[in-house]
């Protein structure tokens, strides 16, 4: 299904980078030239506590803001918002659209007979990955969790490009080290803390270029089409 926009709410916890998660998505639509807005949704800024982020792209100027109430695309970063309902909308797929995608980090089933029957009627697509564990494996930190979730929904949806990615990371986390006519002492300080920046950029874009292909893998398999046109 080809569309002028998909909506993405990305639900998770405080400190796993959900709110970074859009605003990467957004800053990588933009580099493909398309329109993107992405903004959070939170209440108490704490770890743990729940917390969401809508991402909007399309081929069009978008206008709208706030709580997106329904979405394409539902994005969990963490199984604690479906077993302790630690989300703002209950249950924690209210309002995603006929044909949409769910995409949950967890290498178990999460769901009930109840849930699945639901977003089966729905003609919704289910995406189970590890993310945690990938992040792990391949940044060496459960921090690059939200790297996953965006390889994840860039992969099955193709709303963005790596490339575009790509560009977004590098806007976002590689931020040159201007090193100025200080000390040698100094000037050696700042280049190794430019190389340690460059090696957990490298990190995140290789962590979303395996959840990618695991997800455009999975897509395909499936059958399961849901993009956005081309700009």
């Amino acid at each position: 299904m080809i569309k002028k926009r998909i909506n993405i709410r990305m639900s998770g916890l405080g400190g796993q980078g959900a709110v970074t998660a859009a605003h990467v998505m957004a800053m990588a639509a933009s580099r493909d030239g398309k329109f993107a807005i992405s903004n959070p949704f939170f209440g108490a800024e704490k770890r743990m506590a729940p917390a969401e982020s809508y991402c909007r792209i399309g081929i069009n100027r978008i206008y709208d803001r706030g709580e997106l109430v329904f979405p394409d695309v539902i994005e969990v970063f963490h199984p604690q918002v479906i077993t302790m309902g630690k989300s703002y909308t209950m249950p924690f797929y209210s309002g995603i659209k006929e044909g949409g995608v769910v995409i949950i980090n967890s290498d178990i089933p999460l769901l009930s007979d109840e849930d699945v029957k639901t977003l089966k009627d729905l003609n919704v697509s289910t995406f189970y990955i590890a993310g945690t564990t990938i992040a792990l494996e391949v940044a060496g930190t459960e921090l690059s969790t939200n790297m996953t979730m965006i390889g994840s929904v860039a992969g099955i949806t193709k709303c963005v490009s790596m490339e575009g990615l790509d560009g977004a990371l590098q806007e976002r986390f590689g931020k040159k080290f201007v090193a100025s006519g200080g000390t040698a002492t100094l000037d050696e300080a700042i280049k190794k803390k430019f190389a340690k920046k460059e090696m957990l950029l490298q990190k995140n874009l290789d962590t979303v270029k395996r959840a990618y292909q695991i997800a455009a893998e999975w897509a395909e398999k499936n059958n399961v089409e849901l993009a956005v046109a081309e700009a």
